[in-house]
């Protein structure tokens, strides 16, 4: 584990490395890099559970397999930290994710800004690297905006954020509203359940749509 690593999301905001003259782009992991409804399905079924996805949550997608009810919030909380300590081998990576995220870090700062248990950082590091995403990493706990907003506050070129969640993306837009936010979801199951707002954040599907909408924004 690097020093980076080991700090908190504050200290890391101002330790990583940015430069003050490039355009920066903050990428979440789960559902924008990983795949992660999908892993964390798999890894839920080798423990008598199943994942049916008919809202936009996460524990009240769990069942026990053959149940009707869903997993109450203790039994959830379990297997999300049981998932983050072992099941990072199955996550599978979002397509197209790497390959673009490194085209792209030729004309931009690229980082990472996940939130993850603290007991998850080396997984997590581990399977980002696994997957040629060799950025930076800033682990983080609750809404993001402070975090993007110090982070933001370091460079002088453009600052893009992509995350999963609105409630990130509205952290962002009230703590820095200049940053330009995506939005993704990669798991079509999930898609159209879930919370969002084009007229203010930018709305990808994929990877293919996410790139140019990301030149556009920041380096025009």
């Amino acid at each position: 584990m690097t020093a980076l690593e080991t700090l908190t999301a504050t200290e890391a905001a101002q330790a990583v490395p940015v430069d003050p003259a490039r355009p920066l782009l903050i990428v979440d992991v789960d559902e924008v890099l990983a795949r992660f409804m999908e892993g964390f399905g798999t890894f839920v079924g080798r423990h008598g559970y199943e994942m049916r996805i008919d809202r936009f949550a996460l524990f009240q997608n769990i069942y026990k397999v053959g149940a009707e009810g869903c997993v109450d919030m203790p039994t959830g909380k379990a297997l999300f930290d049981d998932f983050f300590r072992d099941g990072a081998d199955d996550l599978q990576p979002v397509e197209g994710a790497a390959a673009a995220l490194e085209r792209l870090s030729a004309d931009m700062t690229v980082l990472i800004l996940t939130n993850a248990p603290d007991h998850g950082r080396s997984a997590r590091m581990g399977w980002l690297r696994t997957h040629g995403l060799h950025y930076p990493m800033i682990v983080n706990s609750g809404l993001k905006g402070p975090i993007v907003r110090d982070l933001a506050a370091r460079t002088s070129g453009k600052v893009g954020f992509i995350d999963d969640l609105l409630p990130n993306l509205e952290s962002v837009a009230a703590d820095a509203p200049d940053v330009v936010r995506f939005q993704m979801i990669a798991d079509e199951r999930l898609r159209p359940y879930a919370p969002t707002d084009p007229a203010r954040h930018v709305w990808a599907d994929d990877w293919a749509t996410m790139e140019p909408a990301i030149r556009a924004k920041l380096l025009a």
